[in-house]
């Protein structure tokens, strides 16, 4: 089996990480649509790969067959794609439901903790899930949001204020989870919150259907 490859781009926002084909979607500053609107809860994004090849069926063994030994290979690539100009002081896992950490253990927290471990980073799991939310596939961008509005909650009061967060999820598909948990923790007083993912879907490989251009904006 091939090493997964790194996400490669030669247009992508420089807020988020979206990858494009071409700058149209961009402004000048390099920033997408979501970006400039002020949606995205989170202040930068970085993710190492796309979830397609070699990484989806490692993220899916890892993800729903439990296979721990996975976290070691998988952290190094989180590793690989951590920011190296900035600084963090806590590192924060996604948090799933309670039903959903039963069904299958929380992934994010072990991808979380191998990589607060390599980076020296604090973690902690300072968020938590109150709701259990319907599944974000084959919503729309604003039902992604809204179906997870107001879903996420600081544990434990000041303990995030003023710090720079490093939040970790496994996959990154529009952003609209990793968005309502950035703002839980903005609420509760973080200073900065990134979210750092081990696969990201990039929509570039949606087909374009015929006689539609392709300089339309996909973030």
């Amino acid at each position: 089996m091939r090493a997964p490859e790194p996400l490669a781009a030669e247009y992508y926002c420089v807020t988020c990480r979206t990858p494009f084909h071409n700058r149209f979607p961009l402004d000048a500053d390099g920033c997408c649509r979501l970006c400039r609107s002020s949606i995205r809860g989170f202040d930068a994004a970085s993710c190492f790969g796309t979830y397609e090849g070699t990484l989806r069926p490692l993220i899916h063994l890892f993800k729903y067959s439990r296979m721990k030994p996975l976290v070691k290979p998988l952290a190094e690539y989180l590793a690989a794609a951590l920011p190296r100009d900035q600084r963090f002081d806590i590192a924060v896992p996604m948090p799933l439901h309670w039903r959903r950490r039963w069904q299958r253990g929380n992934q994010s927290e072990l991808l979380a903790r191998a990589t607060a471990s390599r980076s020296g980073i604090p973690m902690a799991n300072a968020v938590r899930r109150m709701r259990a939310t319907e599944s974000q596939a084959g919503l729309s961008n604003a039902q992604r949001r809204a179906n997870v509005s107001g879903a996420f909650r600081v544990k434990g009061g000041r303990q995030v204020q003023g710090l720079r967060v490093l939040l970790i999820d496994d996959v990154m598909t529009t952003g609209a989870t990793a968005a309502a948990c950035a703002q839980a923790l903005k609420r509760a007083g973080a200073k900065s919150v990134a979210l750092l993912a081990l696969a990201r879907v990039d929509r570039r490989l949606a087909e374009v259907p015929a006689g539609e251009s392709s300089h339309r904006e996909v973030a």
